[in-house]
Order: C-alpha cells, then structure tokens, then sequence
C-alpha cells in the first residue's frame, strides 16, 4: 500500500479506477502519481477523460469482465477504452455517475437502490454478476462510500451490522468500517484498490491504513 497525491489534492480515487490489470486516469495526471498506481496496483493505464471531465474514478466502475462509464461519456472516449478493454457499457439516465452509484468487484454488484429494473438487468449484463439494489450507512451512492476487491472491502464507517452481512453475502469478502484521509467516510475518494495493493490519499492515518490493509487483506 502505498500514499500519494494527485495535483495536490488527496482525494485520489476521484480521479481513477482500477480493476486487475488496468486502470483508468484522469488525462492530466501528473507521472509521478500514474507511476504511484502502476507500482502499487500492478496495472496498465489509460489517460483519459470521461464526459469531458477528469474525475474519471468517480465516473467509471469495472470489474474483470466490463467497465461501466457515464452516460455523458464522448464517443472518442468509449473508443479509446474499447481498444483495450471490448466490454464497455454508458449508463443512461440521472444515476450515470458509474463509479459513484456501483459497487462491483467479479462475485457480486451493489448498486444505487434507485436504478430501474431495466437498468439493474444492464449491469448484470456488462459485469457478468447479479445486481443487488441498497444503500450504505444511509447513502445511496454505494460506490462512493466503499471499496471493494476480489480479496477485502471497506465501508463506511456507519454501516450497520445487517449492512455488512449484505456485503459479505455479496462479494464473499469481509468488510471492514473505517475512514481514509484523516477522518473522511466516503471511503472510494480516497483509495483506489485491486487484489495486489492499493493507492491511498496521503492524508491518510496510520490507525486508517492498518484498516484499510485489514479490510482489503493486503497483509501478503
């Protein structure tokens, strides 16, 4: 695990996305911060915008099998990321921030408890995993408030005890609540994770980092 930045801010997650092997980043990254992911994540990298805008983390979720992105997504930018990844999917409508309204990792999704049933059969379609619809800790912008992987997932620090038995049941991961950033609970504007390590905003504590290496079991 390892601390960085992005152009000073440490709210990193905001700015990419990650699954196994490849990882999407704000067209203005600096070099400094997309080496950071690289080494810390073991991924390739796209350098892109989604919707004309850099908060690409915020924008994108993805899993092994799809990548979903905005509905305001440009078509040269769908281009750019379907020439290395062919499963790429927009997500229509008012929830199309991807990355803030779903959680996914390759067992399970948790999506914002507002998406059509229509909208819910597209995802689990793109993912390859069932959809279920709920929110966290009173939040209804799921995958902003966790962060999981195939290995470990952390929540907000609010959930409740029958929260976290859903996302176990879920992604077949134990969760664990904690706070990233020095005290932040909207845990996926600070981190950005896969199986093999994990990028956190370097305003992050070490008694949240012990944390977050438990709860994406990150100890190997």
């Amino acid at each position: 695990m390892r601390l960085s930045r992005y152009g000073g801010n440490c709210n990193i997650g905001v700015y990419a996305a990650a699954g196994e092997n490849l990882a999407i980043v704000a067209g203005d990254a600096e070099p400094d911060f997309v080496r950071d992911l690289e080494t810390a994540l073991g991924v390739k990298t796209i350098l892109t915008t989604v919707a004309g805008s850099f908060v690409v983390g915020s924008l994108t979720a993805m899993n092994s099998n799809g990548i979903a992105l905005s509905g305001l997504a440009e078509e040269d930018e769908i281009k750019r990321i379907s020439e290395v990844f062919d499963n790429v999917y927009t997500v229509p409508g008012r929830y199309n921030a991807a990355g803030n309204n779903i959680l996914v990792n390759d067992r399970g999704a948790l999506i914002n408890p507002l998406y059509s049933d229509n909208a819910a059969k597209a995802l689990e379609d793109i993912f390859g995993v069932e959809c279920i619809r709920s929110s966290i800790a009173g939040c209804d912008t799921v995958g902003s408030v966790c962060v999981v992987t195939n290995k470990g997932c952390v929540c907000h620090i609010d959930a409740t005890d029958k929260e976290l038995e859903l996302l176990e049941d879920i992604f077949k991961v134990r969760p664990v609540k904690t706070t990233v950033n020095h005290g932040v609970d909207f845990l996926a504007s600070g981190i950005i994770a896969n199986t093999k390590g994990a990028l956190v905003g370097d305003q992050t504590m070490p008694l949240e980092m012990g944390r977050i290496e438990e709860g994406l079991d990150l100890y190997d």
